[in-house]
This record gives C-alpha cells, sequence and structure tokens, in this order.
C-alpha cells in the first residue's frame, strides 16, 4: 500500500514538473512567428475581422555597452514588440502615436536612438526614441518633403553607413516603378539631401522577371501578371551594399526577398546570381518575402520576411524569421531548410546554420486526427494536411471542444505548435478580452491521459501560432488539444502540428535524381525515385557544390517530380536532394552539376 502511494506521489510530482516546467524558458522556436498578432482597423469599414502581421522589421537596439534589445515593428500594430532572446515578445503600447497607425515601417538603432518612419505619400515625420521599451516617440524632423506623385516614399528602410556617417532611404512598393534611393542630411534633421523633390531621389534597379524567373508572380511563378517590388533594406558587409528587396508579390508561395550589391551606397548595382536569398516555396508557411536582415547580440545575421495566409482577406499574413549570414566569398544567404520546424535559439556564433536546427521532425502529416464537433465541412483532417488555409471548427467556440491526433504508434513528442485562423470574426479591436488558452494532453494507448500543457496557468495573451515546447521528450502516441478559449464566435485551427522523433530509422537517401533545363532557362524539370517510408523530401540547389542554399520541399503523396520556375538566366546551377521522415533525414544525394 505504501508503495502504491508512494508511485503515485512520485508520478504526481513527475507530472507537476512538466507541465510547470513548460513555461520555463523556451530554447526553440517555430516558425511562424508566436506573438500577439493584433486585429487592426484596416478593413473595418468592410466588417472583416482578421489578426495578421506584415513587412516586418527587427531591430537590435543597443544603448551604451549593454547587450541589445530587440523590437519587431509591424504594418498597423498601434504599437511594437520588444524582446531580449528573439523568443519572448512583449507588446508595447506608445505613449501616443503622433499622427494614424504605420504602414511597413522603417526603423534603424544608431549611437543609442531608434529611428522610426512610416511608408506615405504625404508629407510624414521621421521619429526617434530614446526609450522604445517604454513605447516613447518624439519627432525628429517635422515634415520630410513630398515628393512628386505616386513614388512614395512606401516601403521604406533607412541606413546609416557607420565607416562614412552619411544616412539614406530607400523605397519602393510598386510593378511600375524601380526600387529608389536618396541620401539624407543629417545636418537638416534628416530631410533629403536635393531639397528639390524632384531631384531628391534616384532609382537604383528594377525587376527582370525575363531573366530572373523567380521575379514572376503568381503560384509556382505561373502568373503572366507584372510582378512587384517592395521592401527594400540595406545591409553593409565587407565594405559591400547589400540592396535587398522583395518580390513578386505578397500572394502565393513564392514571396521571397533577392539582393543587387554595390561598392555606393546609392550604387550602381549588380544583380546577385545566386538570387533569390530568402525563398521558401514548399511546406506549411510558404513565402518570406519584405522583411529585413539583422545581427543578434552574438553577432549571426537573421533574416525576416512573410508568409501568406488570405483566408479571410487577401493581404492576411504572418512573420517568418530565418538564419541567415555571408560565405567566405561575401555572398548573402537565407537558410529555409526544415523553415517551419523547430530550430534552436542561437546561444553564440554559429558556424553552421543548419546546427541551429533541431531534428524535430513533424510526426502527424496526414495522420488520424478526431474531435469533438464539426461545424459544416471544415473537418478536423484539415488541420493537418500542412494547408495554411485548410481549417477545423468545432460547431461552439466553448471550452471542452478537443482535437486528437493519432501518430500510429509512439514517439518522442518535444513539442507542439497550433495556429489559428479568423472565420467568421467579429473582433475588431486587440485589447483585454482577446488572448488564447487551451491545454495539451497525450496518451500512450487512448484511454489514459496525462497533461503535458496549460496555457491557463500562464499570463494571457494572444497567439495566433502558439508554439508549446515541452522541458523534455515525453512518449506517446495521442495528442489531444483542449480547447478553453479565443475571442469571438468561432474557434478555427489550420494547423495541429506536432513534433518530435519517431523510434524507427530515418529513410533511404533518395536516387535517381534528374534535372534537365529547360530551352527558357528560368526553369527546370526535375524528378526523382520514391523512397519507402520517405513523408517528404527537400529540393536542394544551389550555384556550387557547397553552396546548395536554396530548398523546396514536396511531400511525398505529392508527385514525384517538378518544374522548379526560379532560376536566373545564364546561371548554371548544381542539385541534390534529401528525404525524411518521423525518425529523422537522410543522406543528402550525390550532388548534380552544373546544369
Amino acid at each position: 500500500m505504501k508503495n502504491t502511494v508512494l508511485k503515485r506521489a512520485l508520478l504526481l510530482c513527475l507530472l507537476f514538473f512538466v507541465v510547470s516546467s513548460s513555461y520555463s524558458q523556451p530554447r526553440t522556436y517555430c516558425n511562424p512567428m508566436d506573438i500577439s498578432y493584433r486585429y487592426n482597423f484596416e478593413q473595418l469599414n468592410e466588417r472583416i475581422s482578421y489578426r495578421s502581421g506584415a513587412d516586418p522589421v527587427i531591430i537590435n537596439h543597443k544603448v551604451g555597452g549593454r547587450p541589445g534589445e530587440y523590437f519587431l515593428f509591424v504594418t498597423i500594430s498601434g504599437g511594437w514588440w520588444k524582446s531580449r532572446d528573439l523568443v519572448n515578445w512583449q507588446f508595447v503600447v506608445p505613449d501616443k502615436w503622433p499622427m494614424e497607425d504605420m504602414c511597413a515601417p522603417a526603423a534603424l538603432s544608431v549611437r543609442d536612438t531608434l529611428f522610426l518612419f512610416q511608408s506615405t505619400f504625404e508629407q510624414r515625420p521621421i521619429f526617434y526614441s530614446t526609450e522604445p521599451e517604454k513605447g516613447k516617440l518624439k519627432f525628429y524632423n517635422r515634415w520630410l518633403p513630398r515628393l512628386p506623385k505616386d513614388i512614395g516614399p512606401w516601403d521604406p528602410a533607412l541606413f546609416h553607413d557607420p565607416d562614412t556617417d552619411r544616412w539614406f532611404m530607400y523605397w519602393g512598393s510598386s510593378n511600375v516603378y524601380p526600387i529608389f534611393g536618396a541620401e539624407l542630411d543629417h545636418r537638416r534633421r534628416l530631410t533629403y539631401m536635393n531639397p528639390e523633390p524632384s531631384k531628391a531621389y534616384q532609382p537604383m534597379f528594377w525587376l527582370d522577371p525575363w531573366q530572373h524567373g523567380w521575379e514572376r508572380f503568381g503560384p509556382n511563378h505561373s502568373d503572366p501578371i507584372k510582378p512587384f517590388t517592395e521592401g527594400a533594406w540595406m545591409t553593409k558587409y565587407n565594405g559591400k551594399y547589400y540592396l535587398q528587396y522583395g518580390a513578386p508579390g505578397t500572394e502565393y508561395n513564392v514571396y521571397a526577398n533577392g539582393t543587387y550589391i554595390g561598392k555606393d551606397p546609392l550604387g550602381p548595382f549588380e544583380y546577385a546570381p545566386y538570387n533569390p536569398i530568402a525563398y521558401k516555396p514548399g511546406g506549411y508557411a510558404t513565402g518570406t518575402g519584405h522583411g529585413n536582415t539583422f545581427q543578434d547580440n552574438f553577432g549571426n545575421y537573421w533574416n525576416t520576411g512573410t508568409t501568406w495566409l488570405g483566408i479571410v482577406w487577401g493581404m492576411e499574413r504572418r512573420i517568418m524569421m530565418h538564419p541567415a549570414g555571408f560565405g567566405k566569398d561575401d555572398q548573402l544567404y537565407v537558410n529555409t531548410r526544415f523553415g517551419d520546424f523547430p530550430h534552436r535559439l542561437a546561444t553564440q556564433k554559429w558556424q553552421n546554420s543548419n546546427d541551429l536546427f533541431t531534428g524535430w521532425m513533424l510526426l502527424n502529416y496526414k495522420k488520424t486526427v478526431t474531435a469533438s464537433s464539426t461545424l459544416d465541412t471544415m473537418r478536423a483532417e484539415l488541420t493537418v494536411d500542412e494547408n495554411p488555409r485548410t481549417f477545423w471548427v468545432p460547431t461552439n467556440n466553448k471550452p471542452g471542444e478537443t482535437l486528437t491526433t493519432d501518430l500510429g504508434a509512439d514517439h518522442d513528442i518535444r513539442a507542439v505548435q497550433v495556429n489559428y485562423v479568423d472565420y467568421k470574426n467579429t473582433v475588431f479591436d486587440s485589447d483585454s478580452t482577446v488572448y488564447t488558452q487551451f491545454r495539451l494532453y497525450v496518451s500512450r494507448d487512448g484511454k489514459k491521459w496525462n497533461r503535458i500543457a496549460d496555457l491557463t496557468s500562464e499570463p494571457k495573451r494572444d497567439r495566433a501560432c502558439a508554439y508549446v515546447e515541452l522541458p523534455g521528450a515525453v512518449r506517446a502516441r495521442y495528442v489531444r488539444y483542449e480547447h478553453v478559449y479565443t475571442a469571438g464566435p468561432y474557434v478555427a485551427i489550420n494547423g495541429f502540428r506536432v513534433f518530435g522523433n519517431g523510434l524507427g530509422k530515418a529513410p533511404a537517401t533518395p536516387v535517381k535524381l534528374t534535372v534537365v533545363r529547360q530551352k527558357d532557362q528560368r526553369n527546370a524539370d526535375l524528378s526523382w525515385q520514391k523512397v519507402p517510408g520517405a513523408v517528404g523530401y527537400n529540393i536542394l540547389w544551389g550555384i556550387a557544390r557547397d553552396k546548395l542554399y536554396q530548398t523546396y520541399q514536396i511531400w511525398n503523396d505529392q508527385p514525384n517530380q517538378l518544374e522548379l520556375r526560379a532560376l536566373n538566366v545564364g546561371v548554371p546551377y548544381y542539385f541534390a536532394i534529401e528525404s525524411f521522415n518521423e525518425n529523422g533525414v537522410s543522406t543528402v544525394s550525390e550532388v548534380m552539376g552544373p546544369r
């Protein structure tokens, strides 16, 4: 009897440790970013309610000799976020907005001061703050002069050259106009260096989709609509200026970031042959365009961007963040391989950005999933198909509604991500009534359940992309989501994603990869032999055998062929492939090339 009581006490202590520890300092993150995406007024007149995050800029703001604090600025959010570790983000409400909210804001930190500017076609001021963590803003200048009609600056970026103490601004958001650049006069409070508005700016470059396949619009670059360039950003590295831009448009899976390189902040600029630098056309969170590049407190580079939802509103989006860097030949790259799977937080300068990938695999892709109730055709299985535009809705938004996924066998579970969408929502402002709560349970037999996470025991906050990392591996076959609260009349989940590792072997390396470059060199036809037991594949390519920086993720239940339409004319490419399943990742195949 005493042994039984002791065992029960030890079990309760263990469960308490698991649940309480799940709210300790996280060691990993998962895209889309887990921030309190805001409801906003953008579509209030149309009575369309949705949370969204777009046009992200993360600034490492350093004051004195202290480690920097990160500030995230996002379109029409009524404020900004601050973080010390790039994963725990606290929303900052400004003491007052000096005017209307900001679209695609530009932000810059120079000598203990954070500068902020909004997209505009009118006269607008540049603001500054020496206490952004407190939400304090002041006018740096009152009115940046208005430029000629339709020129902007929309989607601006501010840049300070520390070696010359010169200041610049870049911008562009159009399928007619190029990316523009202008020098700013610091002696006159950062107004344009040339006071004549028609001469204050100059073109930097235009899109060239006839030479750059990835700049073509549409799903997999298949739409003849003239593409858009937007989201300028400047990074200086090793004496070179990397002017970055987003293309070909927010919609679809191919939203990407590219770069031109120059020896002067205003050019001339040359197109980098390894473009795009940030590209994620496959997987759950596709697209990663219109963001910025920044360094963390360890000297590592990161690149931000936007992944498209487009369910409730065409511009409905979430935020992505991927490790980036410069190669030995100063090639700027962004690593999107397994970009929406869990990654480690950086705690030091990394040598290889692939080392940040945890190796925790997606365990429930199209596995059996059941729900406590279902509204119309919005079925439970739509939460595990890795399609962000399909979702489950229960009959009522009430506590106790459940989703239960059967992994098919015991797995070591390490993390769970729950992604929400705003189906027929009626919320138009993020106030104290807007927050997310749920519980997570696991079971080995489908009968006895243990709780592994409880968001009701943590401070209330809204988590449209809630990522829950467990303190250690929990072995189970079943995982259950139990709903507690979200704002609005419905709860809608488009991603119930369980990560960890199976107890079997990783799949074999794919063979018989073939690559045929089409007559139109922007395109190539790929095929490979399917691997038994594989869940999916990563097509890897680049401009050298050791620079396979690009990734296209394909699921095994899709055809084993791909028309890749993202290549640059006149550039030879190298290709390889790897497979993955719940247990791990195969070795990479022999590299083919050049093609």
